[in-house]
């Protein structure tokens, strides 16, 4: 069955982070489109320096969340920092957990779940240095290169993306996942 994910990103995002899951999903035979903040291009961060430009498909003024089947939420540094200070990225986030629908984020990428108040009581993975904010905000951390918590797919690094990329695809093969708490 055909799919559509939205892969929210702006400048400075990890170019691994985006490049590897938005091809992993186009193997599935599916749609990957990367949403924006503005629309023409956003700059990857590769490794240590400027990495490529990438082609936005739509703005976060286009698209709601009931367009798409799944999020992903690439990391990098500059990147969750930027979008986290927008209502528009915060409020589509939130949306697609509103909705049950699988999110995945990784390395940096879960720091807007923070913003989108969607952390407390999971268990969830990331970045090391992003470990005491994802607690402060009540999320159970644990250090795996993949954390899966009812549709909500987390890793650490681009090391752990053939990992995230599995389970990713697993989760929005599964679809809408109903919260269970025990």
């Amino acid at each position: 069955m055909s799919k559509r994910i939205a892969i929210l990103a702006t400048n400075g995002f990890e170019e691994s982070e985006l490049k590897s899951p938005k091809e992993h999903l186009e193997q599935q035979g599916w749609t990957a489109e990367i949403v924006s903040l503005k629309s023409g291009t956003i700059k990857a961060w590769a490794e240590k320096n400027w990495g490529k430009e990438y082609n936005v498909d739509k703005t976060l003024d286009e698209v709601t969340s009931s367009d798409y089947d799944a999020l992903v939420l690439p990391g990098g540094v500059i990147n969750p920092d930027l979008l986290r200070r927008h209502d528009n990225a915060i409020a589509f986030v939130k949306a697609f957990f509103d909705e049950k629908k699988p999110v995945a984020a990784i390395c940096h990428g879960p720091q807007i779940l923070i913003n989108a108040e969607v952390v407390d009581g999971r268990e969830l993975t990331s970045f090391m240095s992003i470990r005491k904010d994802l607690e402060n905000a009540g999320a159970n951390w644990t250090d795996k290169e993949v954390v899966v918590d009812n549709g909500l797919v987390t890793s650490r690094t681009p090391d752990d993306l053939p990992a995230f990329n599995k389970k990713m695809v697993e989760e929005i093969k599964e679809g809408k996942h109903e919260l269970q708490r025990s």
